[in-house]
């Protein structure tokens, strides 16, 4: 299975992510948790341009996430599935489509169309989006990145677009409440998963 988690920073995808993969492995799962941007040498400093380096144009943003995503799913992703593990992702190509396709205006059919073409095609059995209010979320923000510092204007355009993404792909994406107790998240996370099984 791939799981994916979303939501903007400071929504507790880290924790989640953690939390599902601790329940996978109490089971006698063999489960893979990985991170984008990183998970890879390449991934990881791509993350280091794109979260502390110079401001760029959104379609830069757009081809360096999916240059990340491309080597993450050759090298990680798509290994570890073929072999039959679970991968946990904290973020995948929702974000892009949040952040760059609605937020910076390139267009959620241009962004997936790049990152489908990266990926070949891979996309999640399963995406939680954890919702919580952008301004509840930049309040826990301890070290802010680049995106981060622009501010509470960019995190409720990217909540608004991740909400938009769930209308269109209810499908996949699985909208969770992240306003409670880390645990009682990681139940509903769990009893999503039950049911979807």
């Amino acid at each position: 299975m791939f799981v994916t988690f979303e939501g903007t920073d400071g929504s507790g995808k880290s924790t989640q992510a953690e939390l599902l993969r601790a329940s996978f492995v109490a089971d006698g799962r063999d489960v893979v948790l990985t991170r984008e941007p990183g998970g890879t040498e390449l991934g990881e400093a791509v993350r280091e341009v794109v979260l502390n380096g110079p401001v760029m144009g959104a379609w830069a943003e757009a081809t360096l996430f999916a240059a990340s995503r491309a080597e993450h799913v050759e090298e990680v992703i798509r290994p570890a599935l073929e072999r039959g593990s679970d991968v946990i992702c904290d973020r995948y190509v929702d974000s892009s489509l949040a952040y760059q396709g609605i937020a910076r205006g390139l267009g959620v059919d241009a962004v997936l169309q790049l990152n489908l073409d990266v990926t070949g095609g891979l996309l999640p059995d399963v995406t939680f989006l954890l919702l919580l209010d952008p301004g509840v979320a930049t309040g826990r923000h301890v070290d802010p990145d680049r995106l981060e510092r622009e501010g509470t204007e960019l995190q409720a355009k990217v909540d608004a677009a991740y909400r938009e993404l769930a209308e269109r792909f209810p499908e996949r994406i699985v909208t969770i409440d992240a306003t409670g107790e880390p645990e009682t998240i990681a139940r509903e996370v769990r009893e999503q998963l039950r049911d979807r099984s």
